[in-house]
């Protein structure tokens, strides 16, 4: 069955509903261009499945029976590419310019939020607390916590192990690896795993970007980077919405090296450094 699934082909009509129902589901968008990909990636879902062909696939993930399949249609669809330190400017402004600014409420009893959207394999959020720890050596003094999803389940599951093959550390500092990770050895090669201070600070959690949102607290920064450029330009309007009423009012939003806010002042905003973006607040105004 695995060769004559390896020879299957997605017809125009199939393709068009699996984009139709991916988009519903989580605002992905598939082009044709990237069919080759598509069948590929599902070709290992159908042989898991125990189905023989692209259309009789459709009809399950259409069905409420294939409620669960779908999630994971999405999961193989979703493009989960990260590192650590990724696109690093942004963890410069973290510690130079976002954290020392709440340090006064801190110091105060109050608490620092942030939210990784998108946060694939953990790698950000653990960068996050990384670039915080080493310039805020004082930070466990203080309420900070991360709000790390993904829509994957898959990912999240191993995100909240914070065990790494030694290929993903492998741009992570030799200084910080020892410092911040503890290496251990299985069949398959060394393990890095992340320190247990580091680890309670971060909270993982499945999340759909395009559903409900089920966070209480507003945030001190959003980091959604390299997620919202598989949106269309009407998505991508309504999550610069929802983005602002998630965020303090001093707050920053950063978004991946090729994604962008097209009129920032439309959705409440300005820029303030490269992807990055701040609430405008007109009631503040007059006092900033």
């Amino acid at each position: 069955m695995r060769q004559t699934l390896n020879k299957l082909e997605l017809d125009p009509e199939t393709f068009n509903a699996i984009a139709d129902l991916a988009y519903k589901e989580s605002g992905l968008q598939l082009v044709v261009e990237k069919s080759s990909m598509i069948q590929s990636r599902l070709r290992h879902r159908l042989n898991a499945v125990g189905i023989s062909s692209f259309a009789h696939y459709v009809e399950l993930v259409k069905s409420d029976q294939g409620r669960e399949e779908r999630k994971n249609m999405i999961s193989a669809l979703t493009t989960n590419v990260s590192h650590f330190f990724r696109e690093s400017h942004h963890f410069d402004t973290l510690v130079t310019e976002v954290f020392p600014a709440a340090l006064p409420k801190l110091r105060a009893g109050g608490r620092f939020r942030i939210w990784s959207a998108g946060s694939s394999n953990g790698q950000e959020a653990f960068s996050i607390l990384i670039s915080l720890a080493e310039a805020f050596p004082d930070l466990d003094k203080y309420d900070v916590k991360i709000l790390a999803t993904d829509i994957d389940p898959e990912v999240v599951a191993f995100s909240k192990n914070a065990r790494y093959p030694e290929r993903f550390v492998a741009g992570v500092p030799a200084g910080l690896l020892k410092k911040y990770f503890h290496k251990s050895d299985d069949a398959s090669g060394a393990i890095y795993t992340v320190n247990s201070n580091l680890r309670n600070k971060v909270f993982f959690n499945e999340l759909n970007l395009l559903a409900p949102w089920p966070i209480k607290n507003q945030m001190d920064a959003i980091f959604c980077r390299n997620v919202v450029i598989y949106f269309d330009q009407e998505t991508q309007n309504a999550l610069w919405q929802r983005f602002k009423k998630q965020l303090h009012k001093g707050g920053y939003l950063f978004l991946g090296h090729s994604e962008r806010i097209s009129d920032p002042a439309e959705f409440g905003f300005y820029s303030d450094g490269p992807t990055t973006y701040k609430p405008v607040n007109p009631a503040d105004a007059g006092n900033s």
